[in-house]
């Protein structure tokens, strides 16, 4: 299950697969936009993901360093990229909404729905 912030510069992904170690991922981006069912964003590179056993982490960083200088990063691109993922770390470690209940309870929502064939929508 995704979700895209109507406000902020990120897109999350939960993970209904207990046999997958990453529990939650953050793709770091620019402001994603709507057209009508279609999502357009940025990849920045930084992922912040939070594992089931709890531990949270910032991924990428190489990555991100690297293609600043290949694709030429404006520096307020860099410097929102960098701030959102700090905001990410703490959010995601600290369970802030909705990187806590909120987001499980879709997830389940959603995992239940498709195993009865059956779409819900509130």
């Amino acid at each position: 299950m995704a979700l895209v912030p109507a406000d902020g510069c990120w897109i999350a992904n939960w993970n209904a697969d207990a046999d997958t170690e990453m529990e939650i991922y953050v793709d770091v981006t620019d402001q994603p936009v709507w057209t009508g069912e279609l999502v357009r964003a940025v990849d920045l590179d930084l992922d912040v993901v939070r594992l089931r056993d709890g531990t949270v982490e910032l991924l990428d960083e190489d990555e991100f360093a690297e293609h600043q200088v290949r694709y030429g990063y404006p520096a307020d691109v860099v410097a929102r990229a960098q701030a959102t993922a700090a905001e990410l770390m703490a959010r995601v470690r600290d369970r802030d909404e909705p990187f806590g209940d909120v987001g499980r309870a879709w997830l389940e929502r959603f995992s239940s729905a498709s195993t009865t064939g059956r779409a819900t929508r509130s």
